[in-house]
């Protein structure tokens, strides 16, 4: 399954989509030794922004024609994150212009990494390409 836009932030960590219906998405991560810490296991950048995207995904798939902006993000780690890993988003809860959702990272043996809950905010999706960087101001305006 491919993502309904290019996040080019998303290319270069190289995530999987796997499902995004009803609620929910799912997202594969092979991390790279780039996408390594100190401790070469993922950096919590890296599943932060996992997190971040599985979560936006599910409150796009139920309403694909919007795009979603991330209002905040709540992450708790619960233990190293190594390997392949996979991350479900789940929506709790939505208004008309807002998105309650949770989502969490599971390692190969499906072990709990971490999870978070986030909101996010419904917005008209925006042109991209150059010169579209316009559009991005009318999101902070409302």
């Amino acid at each position: 399954m491919e993502f309904s836009v290019r996040i080019p932030f998303v290319d270069l960590l190289g995530f999987e989509l796997r499902r995004m219906d009803g609620g929910e998405a799912e997202i594969a991560f092979d991390p790279a030794a780039d996408h390594l810490n100190s401790f070469d296991v993922v950096h919590g950048g890296a599943s932060m922004t996992l997190l971040d995207v599985v979560m936006a995904h599910a409150a796009r798939s139920v309403q694909m024609e919007m795009g979603c902006v991330t209002i905040e993000m709540k992450t708790s780690f619960m233990r190293a994150a190594k390997g392949p890993l996979l991350a479900k988003g789940r929506l709790l809860h939505r208004t008309a212009t807002m998105a309650f959702t949770e989502g969490q990272i599971f390692d190969a043996a499906g072990k709990l990494c971490c999870h978070a809950t986030g909101t996010f905010k419904y917005v008209p999706r925006l042109p991209t390409g150059p010169g579209s960087v316009q559009g991005l101001n009318r999101i902070s305006t409302d």
